[in-house]
């Protein structure tokens, strides 16, 4: 049995939480044409943690990097592990990430994995990224009341104006999408393939949700927003917007499926933070700033604009 199939087994073990950026289903699906494996970390008869990373050549040289619409991996480690085993547990990957030789290797830890001494111990280094989170959905209502009057002011007006799609296809989506990226000089890096991939996979399996947002009267598609959930969290990870859509649509497609997500799941996590426009409107949703690490090692100078990866 490979490492990978191991790893399968353990993610469809009922009663086992894996977060769902960590899951088998998940990799194989941004990942598909590409390559990746799981580093497995055993103890008496039992998986004490894991590791999944994407990993490829490119000048006859390995990389470990983040797949994309991925915003964090890192270790996992089994609940039942206490403190020391933790640490040990830990260790063991952090040499095993060393021992694959790559000359460039960069993972984001989750947020609640604060624990990257044994990375740095092993010679990688460091550095601290933000996302902004709603800790509890349970009471959207009291989360509202408590974002800027900004996010609130145009609500009504928008209400006025435009009606929620909970049925939004990709079809419509996909190119709204691009066209969104368009409009601002930018390519849109995710490609057609990836998204439809991800966005059929995650809702195939009820843990996404893409809405959109339609003008009255003509029905003419004004914002679209696509997230994923387990039992614990949920994420934004695709969303864009009309030119000519009111001010405030975003903000109030974004209440609206907050809603949705508290009969869903425990948290939101606006997945991102570090561009100064966003990390004020994420901010502006009341939410709380949140620090994850990111662990990095280059063998060469420059490592990443040299194999372009």
């Amino acid at each position: 049995m490979t490492s990978k199939d191991t790893w399968k087994e353990i993610c469809e073990t009922e009663g086992l939480y894996v977060p769902l950026f960590q899951q088998y289903w998940w990799m194989e699906t941004v990942c598909y044409g590409k390559r990746w494996d799981v580093m497995l970390s055993k103890g008496h008869g039992h998986l004490d943690g894991a590791m999944p990373y994407l990993y490829g050549r490119k000048l006859g040289m390995k990389y470990i990097l983040q797949p994309q619409l991925t915003p964090w991996c890192g270790p996992w480690l089994n609940p039942s592990l206490d403190s020391t085993c933790r640490h040990y547990t830990l260790s063991a990957l952090a040499t095993g990430l060393r021992h694959q030789k790559a000359v460039l290797c960069m993972q984001c830890f989750p947020p609640e994995m604060s624990d990257c001494q044994p990375f740095l111990q092993e010679g990688f280094l460091s550095t601290t990224r933000y996302t902004y989170r709603f800790p509890s959905l349970a009471d959207p209502e009291a989360l509202y009341h408590t974002a800027s009057r900004i996010r609130r002011r145009y609500d009504k007006d928008v209400a006025a104006l435009c009606v929620v799609d909970e049925h939004l296809t990709l079809d419509e989506f996909v190119p709204f999408h691009i066209d969104y990226y368009r409009r601002r000089g930018e390519k849109d890096l995710i490609g057609e393939d990836l998204m439809r991939r991800v966005v059929t996979a995650a809702c195939s399996r009820h843990q996404g949700l893409l809405w959109g947002l339609r003008r009255k009267g003509d029905n003419v598609l004004m914002a679209a927003w696509f997230v994923v959930y387990d039992e614990r969290c949920s994420w934004s990870l695709l969303l864009a917007i009309a030119e000519d859509a009111p001010r405030g649509a975003m903000s109030y497609l974004i209440w609206q499926m907050l809603h949705r997500l508290s009969l869903l799941t425990q948290s939101f996590d606006f997945e991102g933070g570090m561009d100064p426009n966003l990390a004020f409107f994420y901010s502006s949703f009341g939410t709380e700033k949140t620090p994850y690490h990111c662990i990095y090692r280059s063998r060469i100078p420059f490592g990443k604009r040299i194999l372009g990866v």
